[in-house]
């Protein structure tokens, strides 16, 4: 890599541009909460000055979301409360990985059937992000599904909490792009994964 010419960086050359595993080491970890669902712990880290400082961690599994996709090109979103931000949210249909070894795909199609009452034939992985690296080690796998049916009413279960109050709405794509783009829906899975079906579609025209 080359410095900028004229601003501090350095300019990306012939490399490829991606995250990379790196691992400070860690010489004190203070279990403040556990729950099966999230914990919080306070690491005592050593940077490669060998200075150390503190960082409050927060421990969760993992989740899934799902782009449902019709033929007609409407997207399946559920307007959902959302107790932290006091807020009803448009959302995908989204889960934890809250099950031992599951892979993520089996916990989408778990989450889509559990949530909306819905099987997809054809699935295919679309964007992997954490969720807010600065202080949690939540990561997201978002899936495309599409090939839809419903669920045959003797799998389907029965919603409790915030799930039994949510309502599942089909919108146009190019409805919900303008939502995202209006700055109307803030749910950051959901804003990142529509844009990337944008995206994607996009370049797949170019």
């Amino acid at each position: 890599m080359n410095s900028h010419p004229r601003l501090p960086g350095l300019l990306l050359g012939d490399e490829i541009l991606r995250d990379t595993d790196e691992r400070w080491e860690v010489t004190d970890r203070n279990l403040v909460y556990d729950t099966p669902f999230v914990g919080l712990s306070v690491d005592k880290v050593i940077g490669p000055d060998g200075m150390d400082f503190s960082r409050a961690v927060l421990q969760h599994h993992g989740a899934v979301g799902i782009v449902v996709l019709d033929e007609e090109d409407n997207v399946l979103v559920l307007d959902q409360y959302r107790h932290p931000v006091g807020k009803r949210l448009i959302e995908l249909p989204a889960g934890i990985l809250d099950i031992e070894g599951e892979p993520a795909m089996d916990a989408a199609k778990r989450e889509l059937r559990e949530e909306t009452d819905i099987e997809a034939a054809t699935w295919r992985s679309l964007l992997r992000m954490f969720a807010s690296p600065g202080c949690s080690t939540e990561h997201w796998e978002v899936f495309l599904a599409e090939g839809l049916s419903p669920t045959p009413h003797e799998l389907r279960g029965t919603r409790t909490a915030e799930e039994a109050d949510m309502r599942q709405l089909w919108v146009p794509l190019a409805e919900l792009i303008e939502a995202v783009l209006d700055s109307r829906i803030g749910d950051s899975m959901t804003v990142s994964a529509v844009l990337a079906v944008h995206a994607l579609r996009g370049r797949v025209q170019a």
